[in-house]
C-alpha cells in the first residue's frame, strides 16, 4: 500500500466557498464506497467534548487517561458516514481539522493521457483553519486538496480544471 500525494487547489477564508468546492470534484468522482476521514488537533475541552460525543469511537493520541487533562489532543474518526461532515466542521470552530473523502476513483482523464485513477489516489481532503495536511500550521483560512497517485501527477491540475480552478501548491505526499 501507498501514500497518496496532495496537491491544493482552492485556498479560501470562507469555509462555505471551499466546501463547495470539495463538492464539485466530487461530483466527478466515481463515489462507490464513499466514506469520510475526520481528524482535529483539539485544544478546547470544550472542542473535545463535543467531538468525542460526535465520534464516539475516535482514535485520540494525548497524555494520559483523561485527554481533557492534557490537551492539546489529536483527534481521528475514520471511516464515518458523509453525513457527518457538517455538524463536524460545526463542532471543530476554530481548531486545526482535516475533512478526507475517500471513495473509488477518479474519472478517466483524456486530455492528460490518464485513464481511470485507482482507490489509491482518490480522495479530496479539506483543511480548516490550517495550510497543512499534517495540521501542524494554524491558519485563518481553509484549503482544499486533491489526491493522485504520484505517477499520475498530471491528474492533479487536471481536476482543478475541471471545477474551474489551478493547482496553487506543490504536489505533496499525504500523510495517511
Amino acid at each position: 500500500m501507498s501514500n497518496s500525494y496532495a496537491q491544493p487547489v482552492l485556498r479560501t477564508t470562507d469555509l462555505s466557498a471551499a466546501l463547495r468546492v470539495a463538492e464539485r470534484l466530487l461530483a466527478i468522482a466515481d463515489l462507490r464506497d464513499l466514506e469520510v476521514d475526520l481528524e482535529a488537533r483539539v485544544s478546547s475541552a470544550d472542542v473535545l467534548a463535543a467531538l468525542l460525543k460526535l465520534i464516539p469511537g475516535a482514535e485520540r493520541w494525548a497524555e494520559g487517561d483523561d485527554p481533557a487533562a492534557h490537551l492539546p489532543v489529536r483527534l481521528r474518526g475514520w471511516a464515518m458516514p458523509p453525513d457527518a461532515v457538517e455538524p463536524f466542521l460545526r463542532a471543530v470552530g476554530e481548531s486545526p481539522a482535516s475533512v478526507r473523502w475517500d471513495f473509488n476513483a477518479w474519472p478517466e482523464a483524456p486530455e492528460a493521457g490518464l485513464g481511470v485513477g485507482g482507490t489509491r489516489g482518490a480522495f479530496v481532503t479539506l483543511c480548516v483553519n490550517v495550510r497543512d495536511l499534517e495540521l501542524e500550521e494554524p491558519a485563518p483560512d481553509h484549503t482544499v486538496f486533491v489526491h493522485v497517485k504520484q505517477i499520475e501527477a498530471e491528474r492533479a491540475p487536471w481536476l482543478a480544471a475541471q471545477v474551474g480552478l489551478g493547482v496553487i501548491g506543490e504536489l505533496v505526499m499525504a500523510p495517511y
